[in-house]
C-alpha cells in the first residue's frame, strides 16, 4: 500500500489561515509562519477583550450612576445602598439608561434611596 502524503488536509489548513489573515499588511497577510502567528494573536486579544468589554461597560455605568446620583445629594455607594435597603433590584445598566433617557424616574429612584437611608439611620 503506498504511503499517503499530508499534502490536501496541510493546504485546507493553509487555506484557512490566510483567509483569516485577509486585510492584514505585508508579510502578515501572505507569509505562512507569520500570518498563522498573526492570526493565533489576533485570536487571543479578541478573547481577551471580549472579557474586558464586559469590564470597561461595568465601569461606565457605575460612572453614569455616580454622576446622576451626585446631582441629588448622593454618592454612588450611598444610592445604591439605599436601593437596597429599599429592597428596588434593578441593574446598573438600566440605573444608568435611567440616569440619561428618563431623569424624572432616576429622581424617584434616589428620593426612595435618600428615604430608606434616613430610616435605617
Amino acid at each position: 500500500m503506498p504511503r499517503s502524503r499530508g499534502a490536501v488536509p496541510r493546504n485546507d489548513r493553509k487555506k484557512k489561515i490566510f483567509k483569516a489573515a485577509k486585510g492584514y499588511f505585508g508579510g502578515r497577510k501572505n507569509l505562512w509562519r507569520i500570518a498563522k502567528d498573526a492570526v493565533e494573536r489576533g485570536r487571543e486579544t479578541a478573547y481577551i477583550d471580549r472579557k474586558k468589554k464586559k469590564r470597561n461597560f461595568r465601569s461606565l455605568w457605575i460612572t453614569r450612576i455616580n454622576a446622576a446620583a451626585r446631582e441629588h445629594g448622593l454618592t454612588y455607594s450611598r444610592f445604591m445602598n439605599g436601593l437596597m435597603r429599599a429592597g428596588i433590584e434593578v441593574d446598573r445598566k438600566v440605573l444608568a439608561d435611567l440616569a440619561i433617557k428618563n431623569p424624572e424616574a432616576f429622581v424617584a429612584l434616589a428620593d426612595q434611596a435618600k428615604a430608606s437611608l434616613a430610616k435605617a439611620s
